[in-house]
């Protein structure tokens, strides 16, 4: 299926809380390839997002979030990328090139999904929902844009979606 020349890759691109983390792990698993979550690497490698944010605004943690997607492809495996990015252009040019799964979610599944979390763009809102619900809306055509498939993980159990994704992903070139 893959040569060591062009490692099997797939990219999972969605909005905060729609399942990149948890279904890539499991579609890295049927696939038998290694899952790469690129903010888990950013964080190891540069300490927790949200300090990147607070000391060096947004724009910085793009660029390191650019190079990391740039070499979690190189890879190959499962590549989880966080919520915002696509908002590179730069990123999404490299996406171009891979096929590229677009989870989407309603904003009810994500009610139940961000209590408690620590995602810096939410931080300190009154209705963390209805930020999710504007970032989202300006990020859904970049989304699209980037998407060879697109699967909505609001009810679905998480093993069913991975299945359909490794098998979409093993018809691809």
């Amino acid at each position: 299926m893959s040569s060591s020349d062009h490692p099997l890759t797939l990219v999972l691109v969605g909005p905060m809380a729609a399942g990149k983390t948890s279904v890539g792990r499991k579609v890295a698993r049927l696939l038998d390839v290694p899952f790469i979550d690129t903010d888990k690497r950013i964080a190891a490698e540069h300490g927790p997002i949200p300090a990147i944010f607070a000391a060096h605004g947004e724009a910085r943690f793009r660029e390191l979030e650019r190079e990391a997607v740039a070499a979690a492809i190189a890879e190959g495996g499962v590549v989880s990328l966080g919520g915002g990015a696509v908002t590179d252009a730069d990123t999404r040019a490299l996406l171009h090139r891979h096929p590229v799964v677009f989870l989407t979610v309603t904003a009810e599944a994500v009610e139940r999904r961000i209590s408690g979390g620590s995602r810096p763009l939410l931080a300190g809102e009154d209705d963390p929902v209805e930020r999710w619900r504007t970032i989202f809306d300006q990020r859904r055509s970049w989304y699209e844009e980037v998407a060879d498939l697109t699967v909505d993980t609001s009810r679905r159990p998480m093993r069913a979606l991975a299945e359909k994704i490794a098998a979409w992903r093993r018809k691809q070139p």
